[in-house]
């Protein structure tokens, strides 16, 4: 009895069909870790704007009626809020809020805090004092990175959506809600409401 093994041409015929399937996996694998990193990098982003949206409503949830004054000596209201700052320098709101109950000293007295939007990135800002002397300068912590606008409406006592805070001539207490848009690079855009207390 003859033992018959495999032919050339059948062993090249089962090292394409092998190679084929090989490159049809790898394909696929890299398609599953490239989807992969797109949903970690979707989920990261996510968080970031929980996450600062979040920071904003804590800020909103304590604030308090407490006016300061500023470097130049000048009286500032306990919130507010202008459409047309930007840049390093300008703040988009700024407030007075109660301080941390958990934390003793500063951390737990009335704090300034403030937003602002520069070169596509939301920031807080953290001033050391309430009444601040010249050249006193906040601490300031990125929140959101690729924003492309960040608006705040104000809603006063006539249940009107305004641009800036306080308004002109009106009362410098705060105001009953704020709405903020926050529109990302990718072209979504996110409004929230805030009570104010």
């Amino acid at each position: 009895m003859r033992q018959r093994g495999f032919t050339l041409v059948e062993v090249l015929v089962a090292l394409a069909i092998f190679a084929l399937m090989a490159v049809f996996a790898y394909r696929g694998l890299g398609a599953v870790l490239q989807t992969r990193e797109h949903l970690a990098q979707d989920n990261r982003r996510w968080r970031d704007l929980a996450l600062t949206l979040r920071q904003l409503e804590q800020d909103l949830d304590m604030a308090v009626d407490r006016p300061v004054r500023d470097g130049a000596d000048l009286v500032q209201p306990a919130l507010a809020g202008s459409p047309e700052a930007s840049g390093e320098h300008a703040v988009l709101l700024s407030l007075s809020r109660m301080g941390d109950a958990w934390h003793q000293g500063a951390a737990a007295d009335v704090q300034r805090h403030g937003y602002r939007l520069v070169q596509g990135r939301i920031e807080q800002l953290v001033w050391p004092v309430l009444d601040q002397a010249p050249h006193t300068q906040p601490d300031v912590q990125p929140l959101l990175e690729r924003v492309r606008r960040f608006e705040l409406r104000y809603l006063d006592d006539a249940g009107q959506w305004q641009p800036r805070w306080p308004l002109p001539g009106g009362r410098t207490s705060l105001p009953a809600a704020l709405e903020a848009v926050v529109e990302l690079d990718e072209g979504v855009t996110v409004t929230r409401v805030f009570a104010l207390p």
